[in-house]
């Protein structure tokens, strides 16, 4: 068996619908061309690779906290998909629990868009995610999870980490940033995700530059802590990125299936709740 004909979990990607759901006048940046993925698209490739269910992740390219696309194709997926949104810090927590009725699993931040004086203070916005047990998704590189430390280290708020964390290569294993996300792993609080390998290494595809940082964190966290996304349809890709030979380069990483079950399956399904109890088809 394969990566390419097992059933699994997207818990990384984005449907950009410019056509239906135009991008708002202040969007800084506006994805276009092969950046475009509409729904309909997005169906024919998880129907070309089994992939059952899928984890979207509202961009901040193109909607920035403006969720309506997001919410629509929740509303009509039939369980198929669950959602992280983008949000603005001073959401609310009724706003929240609207958005985690309507298939919201968490809310994302981006210090690689953002910044980070942006996210100075998520005092309030980490209070409302604890309480509803939804998940702080953060999308950082190089050292700024060592700025965001003291934020989340007081809390208790699940964290799920985008694209391995975004290490800076240069800087080795034992760069800061990467040994705090290294840390997280044994809080039992935090996930990440075997993904993005092209946001942070500095070679071409199979990206083996980028290989021991995702053996690193498969030894921290376990893969009962990871789990793997596409990042379709690879926003600001700065080389061609295809579906399928991300999927054999799983099969590459992770040669068992065992293992390979675990990371697109067992474990997102128990994170978030895709398909309940239900068994892999």
């Amino acid at each position: 068996m394969s990566a390419l004909l097992e059933h699994k979990i997207d818990c990384h990607c984005h449907i950009l619908d410019p056509r239906r759901y135009p991008y708002p006048a202040e969007a800084s940046y506006r994805p276009a061309g092969q950046e475009i993925g509409p729904e309909t698209q997005f169906l024919a490739v998880c129907d070309a690779y089994r992939v059952d269910y899928a984890l979207l992740t509202g961009p901040n390219s193109g909607y920035g906290t403006d969720n309506s696309c997001l919410l629509d194709v929740l509303a009509r997926g039939e369980g198929r998909f669950r959602g992280v949104a983008v949000t603005s810090l001073d959401v609310g927590r009724a706003q929240l629990a609207d958005l985690r009725r309507r298939g919201i699993v968490g809310v994302a931040i981006n210090t690689t868009f953002h910044g980070l004086p942006y996210y100075r203070d998520m005092r309030a916005l980490i209070s409302h995610l604890e309480a509803l047990d939804m998940v702080l998704q953060l999308q950082v590189a190089g050292d700024d999870l060592v700025a965001l430390a003291p934020q989340i280290e007081r809390a208790s708020v699940r964290l799920v980490i985008d694209h391995c964390g975004r290490p800076e290569l240069a800087n080795g294993l034992r760069q800061p940033g990467f040994v705090a996300l290294l840390a997280l792993g044994a809080s039992g609080r935090a996930s990440v995700k075997l993904s993005g390998l092209q946001k942070f290494s500095r070679q071409g595809f199979p990206y083996a530059d980028a290989w021991p940082y995702v053996r690193a964190l498969v030894d921290a966290y376990g893969l009962d802590q990871c789990m793997w996304g596409s990042d379709w349809p690879y926003l600001r890709a700065t080389e061609r990125v295809d579906y399928g030979p991300l999927l054999a380069l799983v099969d590459r990483l992770f040669p068992a299936a065992a293992d390979r079950a675990k990371l697109l399956w067992e474990t997102p399904r128990r994170l978030f709740g895709f398909g309940e109890a239900a068994a892999r088809p």
